[in-house]
């Protein structure tokens, strides 16, 4: 990924998340955690829309698995995996809108972390997402 691939971050206190597996395909995904809020965000391109030129179903998945699961990740204080995730389309992400994911921890047990979170495009509601992270064993 380039430079250029990057843009700008969607305002201040957002940081790129650096990848180099999946997210460097479908990138690039930032993030801005204050406290306990995380946020992660990415900006529709064209190569993200689907046939209807919107937002793919898809990339919104990703980016919802990859913000809630980092939610898992630091609520539990180590590495997770998803086991169950599940979305629901709201509305269309437009391309050239930053879409943010914003995670909610409902649950944390000894052995798995419960989401759920919501995908805007400003105050518009693209998608909401929930799901069970699976606190993998110490190695």
């Amino acid at each position: 990924m380039t430079d250029e691939d990057v843009g700008d971050p969607p305002g201040p206190g957002w940081a790129l998340i650096s990848d180099e597996g999946f997210l460097a395909h479908v990138g690039p995904v930032f993030a801005r955690e204050e406290a306990h809020d995380l946020r992660c965000a990415f900006r529709a391109q064209p190569r993200h829309a689907n046939l209807l030129g919107v937002v793919q179903g898809g990339m919104l998945m990703t980016a919802g698995d990859r913000a809630l699961g980092v939610a898992a990740w630091r609520s539990a204080g180590r590495p997770c995996a998803t086991i169950q995730f599940a979305m629901q389309f709201v509305s269309a992400g437009r391309i050239g809108e930053w879409i943010v994911v914003e995670p909610e921890i409902v649950r944390v047990t000894s052995s798995l972390v419960f989401l759920r979170g919501t995908l805007r495009a400003g105050e518009r509601v693209v998608a909401s997402a929930d799901g069970v992270w699976r606190i993998l064993a110490e190695r």
